[in-house]
């Protein structure tokens, strides 16, 4: 049966090279000849904190260029698999810091600086996708559950939902932390915060700092450790806490004499 493609209409890729591939053409291999390309363009990149380093401005040196794989030995058919490439090095990299160096093979077209500049925007929400997973596996304990059929569809439905969202009250308590609280909650959670924290002033005034040691201070926090992070599995457990204190706040509604 021939192979026709690997990519559909509504899929593709974007991926780190992790190995020298061969391309078409004798002895031509990924990692020699798409650095000898010219440089198209330069470009600032905001690079995440990692184990590895710490969070700051990287300006990259891009070079992209159509790029013919060749098919892998143990894969009888001779078609080639025809991709993009998209090289980026760090120009004069801070002293003592790694250089930045990343090879990507996408399915997207790149024929023009804009869509390498894409392809490098996507690339770059690796570490917000890996924390997400994170906060989803380590915080929700998503893993943890084992419920069968539809169950587990459902449970997840509802994770996922809650660690999208903690994941943009991290990410906002990092870059935007005196952004109003109600961008990443809402007004009934907001007021019962409040009232937990004996806050008086009205909730349109209150920070998403404030919404974070808050939220945390429920799951066990300690805030007089000014210099601990708060870690995603007290967030978790506050975030519970909270929505049991908010169906109570909403039921008592109900029940007034």
């Amino acid at each position: 049966m021939k192979r026709t493609s690997y990519k559909t209409s509504n899929t593709g890729l974007v991926v780190r090279a992790a190995h020298n591939r061969a391309l078409e053409g004798e002895n031509s291999y990924l990692w020699s000849w798409l650095p000898s390309q010219p440089i198209k363009m330069e470009v600032a990149i905001e690079l995440a904190k990692t184990k590895q380093r710490t969070e700051r401005i990287a300006v990259l040196a891009i070079r992209y260029a159509p790029i013919k794989l060749r098919s892998p030995a143990r894969i009888k058919e001779p078609e080639s698999f025809e991709v993009y490439g998209v090289y980026a090095v760090e120009i004069d990299p801070p002293e003592g810091c790694e250089r930045v160096e990343w090879m990507i093979l996408t399915t997207e077209p790149v024929t023009n600086e804009e869509q390498a500049q894409t392809i490098l925007r996507w690339y770059t929400y690796r570490w917000r996708i890996e924390e997400y997973h994170k906060i989803l596996k380590s915080g929700c304990k998503a893993e943890s559950y084992r419920l069968s059929g539809n169950s587990m569809q459902v449970l997840l439905g509802f994770l996922t939902n809650i660690a999208a969202q903690l994941l943009k009250m991290t990410y906002l308590n990092r870059t935007e932390p005196e952004a109003p609280a109600s961008s990443v909650l809402n007004e009934v959670q907001l007021e019962v915060l409040a009232a937990k924290g004996r806050k008086s002033v009205p909730v349109v005034d209150l920070t998403v700092a404030w919404a974070m040691q808050a939220v945390a201070r429920l799951g066990g926090y300690l805030s007089h450790r000014k210099k601990s992070n708060i870690g995603i599995t007290v967030l978790w457990r506050g975030f519970l806490e909270l929505q049991s204190l908010c169906e109570g706040w909403q039921l008592r509604s109900h029940f007034k004499v």
